[in-house]
């Protein structure tokens, strides 16, 4: 995971890059003007920065291309701007941006801009990863048997997730059908949300992605369904 800079001026900006990024596993520093961003890209030498162009001291054009002449762009720079032109995002590619976000900006430009930042230059261009040999493993099944005849099956009325086999929960787990209909729901949506927690690092913007849920409602369903996001955060489950 790397060290990111956010340069904008709106509180509102800096929060929300700050979540998602830090939701991410990298870890995030906040600017809100060119003499903060200075100061920080001197000591904490990040690996990216996100630089809004439209400051109220020095923009960000002119601050990419004061580290450009003095020799100090040395990390990537995404350049961000919500009354950007053509024009202004030739010129900062011209001077060393390595990419410009238009805002409002979408989580999954926002991602992918950063995810190619972050690449090494010897490694571009690499081929991609060879696809999953057995792409049905990849994703749970559903299977229920109303006569329990199953011998996986912990009796009448039981329905069996069966999770994939890769990196996560593998487990079967067991749902009793026989209870309300909300116990047995709950039931299923919590080992739903820990399954793509799971399978995602903890992360909430992806399970957010994946679920089609906002994250704020995601954060209210899993809270609401007791979901220990602690145990499923990178390094652990």
């Amino acid at each position: 995971m790397a060290t990111i800079l956010v340069v904008d001026d709106e509180l509102g900006i800096r929060a929300l890059l700050s979540e998602i990024l830090t939701d991410e596993g990298h870890t995030v520093e906040l600017a809100e003007n060119a003499a903060q961003a200075r100061q920080m890209r001197e000591s904490l030498r990040p690996d990216l920065v996100l630089l809004d162009i439209w400051m109220p001291d020095v923009d960000g054009v002119t601050l990419l291309k004061e580290w450009n002449s003095g020799g100090q762009l040395t990390m990537p720079v995404i350049m961000m701007s919500g009354h950007g032109t053509i024009d202004t995002a030739v010129e900062a590619t011209k001077v060393g941006a390595s990419a410009f976000l238009e805002k409002p900006i979408t989580l999954q430009k926002l991602l992918r801009a950063v995810d190619q930042a972050l690449i090494k230059p010897g490694q571009r261009g690499l081929p991609a990863a060879a696809p999953s040999a057995a792409p049905a493993l990849n994703r749970p099944a559903l299977r229920y048997d109303p006569y329990g005849s199953g011998p996986d099956l912990a009796g009448v009325g039981t329905s069996t997730l069966l999770a994939p086999l890769h990196e996560g929960p593998r487990a079967e787990q067991s749902f009793d059908l026989d209870r309300p209909l909300r116990e047995a729901r709950d039931a299923f949506e919590k080992s739903y949300f820990e399954f793509h927690l799971a399978k995602e690092g903890g992360s909430m913007t992806r399970v957010a992605e994946k679920t089609g849920l906002e994250r704020t409602h995601l954060y209210r369903k899993l809270k609401q369904l007791g979901v220990d996001l602690a145990r499923n955060k990178r390094g652990g489950l």
